[in-house]
């Protein structure tokens, strides 16, 4: 009878559950799935490679009682109430032992609750990030689970098995206790808003303030992931260029609005960071920018009201093409940095013991961040597992000096010539900050206690002091 038992469930058969079930049964696992759809179990049952076993089943009772004890399932499904709807559900259903995953983009707050809830039944649960988009699920994502560790160890083959490949390891390793899995995977996305911030506002300058076509920002593109900046991001770029439309005979590019859509990572990210303390301005700002970017009539208004005019950036094309590209992997830097730096006090507030280098290692494939640059990061995670920034490793230092000089020169032509750049901007003046061994913040705190007697410190001597300032 168990031979006849299929290996994995899934709950929701959209692109991403689909995609990495198919995935699943590609390396000799049993697949099942459920949705409340059946024309999603048939699409599944159709899309499967010949000689691999996949069913789709309209009822999650009729899945439980298919799969091998202990159970090993995964939820993909949207986050929030639908997640525990579904775990209501399957309560009654499941034995001790067996296992819960959601690998959706839950928030790690509500993945801490879900613990706790199912703490005292003798069910194993799981968060677990997931990342590659519908093309990753089904040829090897970037995996991040993180909670149950005795739980972990059971579907390790499973996760290991479908997992991008990078340098020969399997891009999925145990993040680390309670949410970590969802908290990586939180800030995995708060980086990626951030670089995809930095890549548009290159691609403005490129094409507006240099008159690029999409044929040579094509070109330009490729030949930045043909060197130190390849990455998915990038190769993505290069290929949009040249994507027509359907509708019209313009570049598809061209016709799209620019008003960019979010599901809330990168908010909860930026929020997180701020109530622990950890400053990453470049992921703040690309969150705050879709929002500008989705005040599409106010900004028409105002580009009347003002008679908005942006200049050319009168530099050679090929020495301008140099400075941004520099300016770009600069920034980029900066942004898993901050993200990385956030990774590093959560672990410990929040006592998930996240381990970066084997972060950073599983980011090497399959995820949507993944970079040639990560190799560098692994290396300086390898050398100094506590590293608490990446700009204080000597290698990153001297990348960064390296393209220092020329990510000034485009900022300084871009805000000339009236192009917004935020991100290009916080960038520099977060590496400013950082290594700035003393800051203009002694006013601040004079400020402070001048007005509400907050105390502040001293550089001659030990303890905290406040002053009766005087009007003069």
């Amino acid at each position: 009878m168990a031979n006849n038992l299929f290996d994995f469930g899934m709950v929701g058969l959209g692109v991403m559950g689909r995609n990495l079930l198919l995935n699943m049964a590609d390396h000799g696992f049993k697949a099942i799935g459920f949705d409340k759809d059946e024309t999603k179990g048939k699409l599944l049952e159709s899309s499967a490679t010949p000689g691999t076993t996949v069913k789709g089943v309209s009822t999650l009772a009729e899945m439980i009682r298919a799969l091998q004890p202990p159970r090993k399932l995964m939820m993909l499904v949207p986050a929030g109430k639908p997640v525990d709807d579904v775990i209501r559900d399957l309560l009654p259903l499941l034995q001790k032992g067996d296992i819960i995953i959601d690998g959706g983009n839950s928030h790690y707050t509500d993945t801490l609750k879900r613990i706790d809830y199912l703490k005292d039944t003798g069910i194993h649960f799981m968060g677990v990030g997931v990342s590659g988009g519908e093309h990753g699920a089904r040829t090897g994502p970037s995996i991040m689970p993180g909670g149950d560790a005795e739980a972990y160890k059971n579907v390790a083959p499973v996760l290991e098995a479908v997992a991008a490949k990078a340098s020969g390891s399997a891009c999925v390793a145990y993040m680390g206790k309670n949410a970590a899995g969802h908290y990586v995977k939180m800030v995995h996305n708060g980086i990626e808003y951030a670089i995809m911030q930095l890549i548009s506002e290159v691609y403005d300058l490129l094409k507006n303030g240099l008159g690029l076509n999409n044929d040579e920002l094509h070109k330009v593109f490729k030949t930045w992931n043909e060197g130190e900046q390849q990455s998915f991001l990038i190769e993505i770029t290069r290929d949009i260029f040249l994507q027509k439309d359907d509708k019209t005979n313009n570049r598809l590019v061209d016709m799209i609005l620019d008003k960019a859509g979010a599901k809330g990572t990168g908010k909860w990210t930026s929020q997180d960071a701020m109530d622990l303390g950890i400053p990453i301005g470049v992921i703040d700002t690309a969150v705050s920018l879709r929002s500008l970017s989705a005040c599409k009539d106010e900004r028409t208004q105002a580009a009347a009201l003002y008679k908005t005019v942006v200049h050319p950036i009168e530099v050679p094309k090929e020495i301008f093409i140099q400075q941004a590209g520099d300016a770009l992997f600069f920034a980029t830097i900066i942004c898993y940095a901050q993200g990385l730096s956030l990774l590093h006090k959560a672990s410990s507030e929040l006592q998930m013991e996240i381990s970066l280098p084997e972060v950073v290692r599983i980011w090497r494939g399959g995820c949507i961040i993944r970079s040639v640059l990560l190799e560098t990061f692994y290396k300086a995670y390898t050398l100094s597992p506590e590293l608490p920034n990446l700009l204080l490793n000597a290698e990153v230092a001297q990348l960064l000096q390296k393209k220092l000089l020329h990510t000034r020169t485009v900022i300084l032509h871009a805000t000339q010539a009236g192009y917004p750049i935020a991100g290009l901007m916080s960038a520099l003046s977060y590496f400013e900050g950082y290594r700035t061994g003393k800051l203009p913040t002694n006013l601040i705190q004079a400020q402070r206690d001048y007005f509400g007697a907050h105390t502040y410190q001293r550089i001659d001597m030990q303890g905290t002091f406040h002053t009766e300032w005087q009007a003069h």
